[in-house]
Formats: structure tokens, C-alpha cells, sequence
């Protein structure tokens, strides 16, 4: 944790794009890792998910990336480095991203927070 209350870590996100239909990637899942060693996990647990339910000719790039490449992301993740891996299947490319951030303290985590006099003079809607 740095001494002004930002804790320094990784936001991690899979993006999938069809490469048949023009248009924009979508984030199909994304999570904040607080640590070079969580992030460095999440890379290969998701490609081993995903690789798995395709055929098995499919996934050589992704195997030769786990026991060839791997050991490349690991070191830039611990340098505080972004990484990318990207495979592709049939139509589909999904991309794994990591970049460094700054996390911020959530607000609703402050202690004795006094809410504005004016709160109190909203009440909720009666309904039927």
C-alpha cells in the first residue's frame, strides 16, 4: 500500500473479437490482481479454460506460449510492465491484457463519512 492510500497492482482484462463481423473487441471479463504473482496466475488459468473446450489442433499456440513465452510475462509483470497474449481461433481472437495501475480507496470505506443535511430530506417513493 503507497503511503497516500493508493495500493499499486494490475487490471487484468479478455477480450474476444469476432474477426468475421467489423467492429469493436468486447471485454468479456475483467478484475483487478494485486500483485504481479495473481496477475501472472490468471493469464494461464483462463487460456487453459478456453483452450480446452476447442479441438486439439487449436491450442498450439497457446501451449507453446504457456512453457515457451510464459516465463517472458512473468519477468515484465514483476517489472511492473503491461503484457499481452492474443491466440486465435477459427474467427475469434481473444486478447489477454494485464497493465500496471494504482488502485484507489473506495469511498463507502471511510470511516465516520457524514452524509450531506439534505439526505435526510429524501424519502422514498410510496408505492401501490
Amino acid at each position: 500500500m503507497l503511503s497516500d492510500g493508493l495500493a499499486r497492482g494490475f487490471w487484468c482484462e479478455c477480450w474476444a473479437e469476432d474477426l468475421m463481423a467489423p467492429g469493436r473487441p468486447t471485454v468479456t471479463t475483467s478484475f483487478g490482481a494485486y500483485s504481479a504473482t495473481q496477475a501472472d496466475g490468471w493469464l494461464p488459468t483462463a487460456l487453459r479454460a478456453i483452450t480446452a473446450e476447442l479441438n486439439p489442433v487449436a491450442p498450439k499456440e497457446t501451449w507453446d506460449w504457456l512453457y515457451e513465452s510464459r516465463i517472458d510475462t512473468r519477468r515484465a509483470l514483476l517489472r511492473s510492465e503491461p503484457c499481452m497474449v492474443s491466440v486465435t481461433y477459427a474467427s475469434t481472437r481473444i486478447t489477454w491484457t494485464v497493465h500496471p495501475v494504482l488502485f484507489l480507496p473506495l469511498a463507502d470505506h471511510q470511516e465516520h463519512m457524514e452524509l450531506q443535511p439534505c439526505t435526510h430530506d429524501l424519502k422514498p417513493d410510496a408505492t401501490d
